[in-house]
């Protein structure tokens, strides 16, 4: 244990020494420049990302156009379909009040002659007792 204790000790002290090494220009530029070429690609990667997303971006904007169009498509279509069906139970009520009132009309024709022809056989049934008779048996005196 004593054994690895001082090797780790010894390395951990000369490792320093080791990696201090001086960086003479030319390691300094060629590291400036693989930074550089690295920078470089990075920034192409990124402009690449911004026109890809501003694409995306375009084509959303076109498709929430094409669906505001289609939703007010529907919207005035639905408008339309109300306006119909309101004009069409317009029409059924002006209809019906048009079609009933001649129907109506005859109806009380033939209750006023109803009552007459009945007042007319009460009184004939006075006069003939068979037919007050006949009369009695069916209701009507």
């Amino acid at each position: 244990m004593k054994k690895v204790l001082f090797l780790w000790l010894v390395y951990v002290l000369l490792l320093p020494c080791i990696c201090s090494a001086e960086l003479t220009k030319q390691d300094i530029y060629e590291i400036q420049k693989i930074v550089k070429d690295e920078i470089s690609g990075v920034n192409l990667r990124i402009d690449d990302m911004n026109k890809r997303i501003d694409d995306m971006n375009k084509r959303i904007d076109d498709m929430n156009q094409q669906m505001n169009k289609r939703i007010d498509d529907i919207t005035n279509l639905l408008y339309v379909i109300l306006s119909g069906m309101f004009a069409l139970v317009g029409f059924v009520l002006w209809d019906r009040r048009t079609a009933l009132a001649p129907a109506i009309k005859k109806v009380k024709e033939i209750e006023e002659v109803d009552e007459k022809v009945k007042k007319a056989l009460r009184e004939y049934a006075i006069q003939e007792p068979r037919l007050a008779i006949i009369l009695k048996g069916v209701g009507l005196m």
